[in-house]
């Protein structure tokens, strides 16, 4: 899932990146497009401070009907930038109009509804749009710094603060949706019980209900949605500076880093998956600048 959203996103960019404009009010100003390093990552870390503060502020008042509302917006937003870009290309009149109509109920019924596949399959469609935002206004210094610094914040989050852990965990059980891929797993005597409950009750509040009482414990692989999209962002800004193959390195080298990753990762632990894809990424950076 992930290689398929990095080629579905590198797809997604270069349509943007060819002409079309983003739709609704996406298309960031030639300023922003003309800054770049030290400067501009400052007001993204900036920016991303706040939003990660004000995600706290939010879960600590219990503010989850703003939250759904806000996640519902993105979802919507980011699902029908991606699906803009696929009408475009059938030459479709008003794409971006068609495009949002029909990533309305898609996020609907990914936030809402809960169900396992809409959830991941709609999950390869937000990653592209949002990326398509950044990559016009980043450049390969500002993607070099944001990387390192968003490293090294996931270490802190993941393995200092647990601050990751407790969002994921808020996210799953108080919002009922998760940012991110996730692939449930149950062994043999928890998939029985499972059958078992699903085939006695039919309802989804009785599901739920005796799925609480049966206190069945599954547990869940998962990969934060911020893993996905900087990558994107990454072999995006490559493919705007160098072309199709150095920003198919790129992607190539973050599958890898992630890959490996997966094969090290115990069962049960959570690990800040950026230090693993910045590195190899990183590589990937020195072999395209050796080559080309």
């Amino acid at each position: 899932m992930f290689l398929i959203t990095q080629l579905i996103g590198l797809g997604v960019i270069s349509v943007y990146q060819g002409g079309l404009t983003l739709p609704y009010g996406m298309q960031p100003p030639i300023e922003a497009q003309e800054l770049d390093g030290i400067g501009l990552l400052f007001n993204i870390l900036i920016a991303f401070s706040f939003a990660i503060f004000l995600l706290f502020i939010l879960t600590k008042i219990k503010a989850e009907k703003f939250l759904r509302a806000w996640f519902f917006i993105v979802t919507t937003l980011a699902i029908a930038l991606t699906l803009n870009v696929l009408f475009f290309k059938f030459n479709l009149t008003y794409a971006y109009i068609i495009a949002l109509l029909i990533a309305l109920p898609l996020a609907y019924f990914k936030l809402f509804k809960r169900n396992f596949l809409v959830h991941n399959l709609t999950e390869l469609m937000i990653y592209p749009g949002i990326a398509a935002v950044f990559v016009p206004i980043l450049g390969i210094l500002g993607i070099i710094l944001l990387l390192l610094a968003i490293s090294l914040y996931d270490i802190w989050a993941v393995w200092k603060s647990e601050f990751m852990q407790k969002m994921a965990k808020y996210q799953i059980e108080k919002l009922k949706f998760f940012a991110g891929f996730f692939v449930p797993y149950a062994n043999k005597t928890q998939r029985a019980k499972i059958k078992l409950i699903k085939q006695k009750y039919k309802t989804q509040k009785a599901l739920e209900k005796q799925f609480k009482k049966a206190k069945i414990k599954v547990n869940l692989a998962i990969l934060g949605g911020g893993d996905v999209i900087f990558p994107i962002i990454t072999a995006g800004i490559f493919y705007k500076v160098m072309g199709l193959i150095p920003a198919l390195i790129i992607t190539l080298s973050a599958t890898i880093g992630l890959f490996a990753l997966f094969m090290m990762a115990k069962k049960g632990k959570f690990y800040p998956a950026m230090p693993f894809l910045t590195i190899p990424m990183y590589l990937g950076m020195i072999v395209n600048w050796l080559i080309f």
